[in-house]
């Protein structure tokens, strides 16, 4: 792809996908000539850090269930994103799995009953850590972008929280707000 800044929205990321559809990375990267994928290089169980015990509404130490990917365009690691569920709601299923999801993990929660109606994010800026460095392939003095996001239900409970790090200089984020 061309463009050295890519845009991106929340909303694809957020609304379940219908049955055979392309997951949301994939088809905003083809609709703008490029190849999304994805390694995800853990999937299970794991204590909540304090953060994610705040951001999902249960105790530190807590089982949550994690899958931790390298989110890729045209071969070049974007992003590490890291999603996690309660247990509750991820434990046995293909969330707490390494293979890929049909459509996306969002409409595998949907199909399991647990619908995303209000979300919020929060967005930082900070220098990488050196994993992060190396991973995204980051020269020294290249900042990154950390985007925290929790989704919730219609009864106002938290079902998944995203962290997410890219490389600041290839990143815009794009939020369009409908008011009234």
């Amino acid at each position: 792809m061309s463009d050295s800044t890519w845009t991106s929205t929340s909303m694809p990321y957020l609304t379940p996908r219908e049955r055979g559809q392309a997951d949301a990375w994939g088809a905003e990267a083809a609709a703008r000539g490029g190849k999304g994928g994805q390694r995800i290089v853990h999937a299970g169980e794991v204590p909540a850090s304090d953060e994610v015990a705040g951001l999902l509404g249960v105790a530190p130490g807590e089982d949550v269930v994690v899958r931790r990917r390298v989110i890729e365009l045209d071969g070049l690691p974007v992003e590490l994103t890291d999603t996690y569920y309660p247990a509750a709601i991820a434990r046995g299923t293909r969330l707490a799995e390494r293979g890929k999801i049909p459509g996306g993990a969002v409409t595998l929660l949907a199909e399991l009953g647990h619908r995303g109606v209000r979300v919020r994010e929060d967005v930082t800026a900070r220098m990488p850590g050196p994993d992060e460095r190396e991973t995204l392939r980051l020269d020294t003095g290249e900042p990154v972008m950390r985007l925290s996001r929790v989704t919730f239900d219609d009864t106002d409970r938290p079902i998944q929280a995203d962290l997410m790090v890219m490389p600041a200089h290839r990143q815009r984020l794009r939020y369009e707000i409908q008011v009234g």
